[in-house]
């Protein structure tokens, strides 16, 4: 019935210009393709030869400033000004993602013109989501590739990297921490929000910035398990855990990545910073530091980041360096993922039943690294620089004990019981046709004991 219902549908797939928000989408839209759809794909230039060889047609940003090489530096300059966390997190909050808003819409409307699309796929945080659903009267399906940032009465505020706490105290304070943060933290980009969204006679409700794009979407398809979301009473019912949505990986090669010296050392680490974090001595120089010329395999991926220096600086048996190196030919070898909390990586290294040593602060990878600690699937370090010494000292506590192991294959059986693209294709199916019967397979989960109960049929 699903692929019947999505047969010549017409999709438009859409992204903030980042690779934590592009790729992730990739395996969808081509599941999507292969049951009859028509897929578009508007995004930055930096992805175009990657849409193409997906067989997708690339609209690329016109009016809409675009971020070549995910080098937000570059694009915005005087994000530099700021250091800290929190400022540096507005600025990107305010000129990164809200005040693109209108120049998407722009965009969007002409490419409507020559490909009028039924319905439109983007990541959470593609900010003309409201534009799209109250302007062009389209349903958008929203695909979580970040941890779940709806505000809850249970919880403390988002985008901080604070975990929650239950007790009656534990309440209080977070009560007047979403006060606070809201007043002093981010009334700012609420206000630029709200004041754009007025501007095009969008109603906002006075929601806040973490709140609004789920409000608007039909549906928010949230990549991961109720097993790696913190317990909120107060969940909207647009959210729906999909499992790990991941992206396209095409055909399994016959012949893998693999190198003879992953048997040859007691314990394999494998270490990244992604492809957004360009410096180098944040999490990469000090782990290779930690495990030079030991018995300890590390094998760093830089996406690209001063490979052929690193070589010549740690030119040491114990150690491969190389741009980049398909996770799932390596994480089955490797004993901890030390990583600066890359969401998809995050996700990989559950299915992979991989513990963690986590270090990131920065693009939101603080809310990721806090619950990588909270669920007990690693170490968090709560750092964006640590030091050779402590990174060492997490390795050999998280490969040492087993709670860590544990907890991350419990998770990782939670994850095989959701198949994601038949989930995310069967609420997309419904939208498009309301009148319908379709199926959706969901495992249903009571979010505040985890205690899993059988696969249901979702009714329409």
């Amino acid at each position: 019935m699903t692929t019947k219902a999505l047969k010549g549908k017409k999709i438009l797939f859409a992204n903030f210009p980042a690779d934590g928000h592009f790729n992730p989408l990739t395996g969808l839209a081509v599941h999507l393709k292969e049951q009859g759809c028509e897929i578009e794909w508007y995004t930055s230039s930096t992805f175009a030869a990657k849409i193409e060889r997906l067989g997708i047609k690339h609209q690329p940003f016109r009016k809409a400033k675009d971020v070549s090489n995910n080098n937000f530096d570059k694009a915005f300059p005087e994000r530099l000004k700021y250091k800290s966390q929190v400022s540096r997190l507005k600025f990107d909050i305010i000129h990164a993602f809200i005040l693109r808003a209108p120049e998407y819409y722009e965009d969007i409307c002409e490419i409507y013109k020559s490909f009028p699309f039924d319905l439109v796929v983007a990541d959470c945080a593609f900010s003309a989501i409201p534009f799209i659903k109250d302007l062009m009267k389209k349903p958008v399906v929203a695909i979580g590739v970040l941890p779940l940032p709806e505000t809850s009465k249970d919880l403390p505020p988002s985008g901080l990297g604070l975990t929650p706490s239950y007790s009656a105290g534990g309440r209080l304070k977070q009560r007047l921490l979403r006060w606070a943060t809201n007043r002093f933290i981010f009334n700012e980009p609420n206000r630029v929000m709200h004041s754009m969204l007025d501007k095009y006679n969008i109603r906002h409700g006075g929601k806040s910035l973490f709140d609004v794009n789920i409000v608007k979407s039909d549906v928010l398809l949230q990549s991961g398990t109720p097993g790696f979301e913190y317990y909120r009473s107060d969940l909207s019912a647009n959210v729906r855990f999909a499992g790990a949505i991941l992206p396209y990986t095409g055909e399994k090669q016959r012949n893998g990545w693999f190198d003879r010296r992953i048997n040859q050392y007691g314990r394999v680490v494998l270490v990244t910073q992604g492809t957004v974090e360009k410096d180098i001595n944040k999490l990469l120089v000090p782990t290779l530091e930690a495990f030079k010329d030991e018995d300890t395999l590390v094998i760093a991926t830089t996406g690209g980041s001063e490979t052929e220096s690193l070589r010549e600086r740690y030119p040491y048996k114990n150690i491969i360096i190389e741009d980049f190196i398909p996770f799932a030919d390596i994480m089955p070898y490797a004993d901890v993922y030390v990583t600066n909390g890359g969401y998809g990586g995050v996700m990989l290294a559950i299915e992979n039943n991989l513990p963690m040593v986590v270090a990131g602060v920065h693009e939101g990878k603080n809310e990721i690294c806090a619950r990588v600690g909270y669920f007990g699937l690693g170490i968090n370090l709560r750092t964006e620089k640590p030091r050779a010494k402590k990174i060492k000292k997490a390795v050999m506590k998280v490969s040492g004990d087993e709670h860590f192991k544990y907890n991350v294959s419990n998770l990782s059986e939670e994850f095989t019981r959701f198949d994601p693209f038949s989930i995310s294709a069967g609420h997309i199916a419904r939208l498009l046709h309301p009148d319908a019967s379709q199926d959706i397979i969901e495992p249903i989960f009571d979010l505040k004991n985890k205690q899993h109960e059988k696969a249901v049929s979702v009714p329409a």
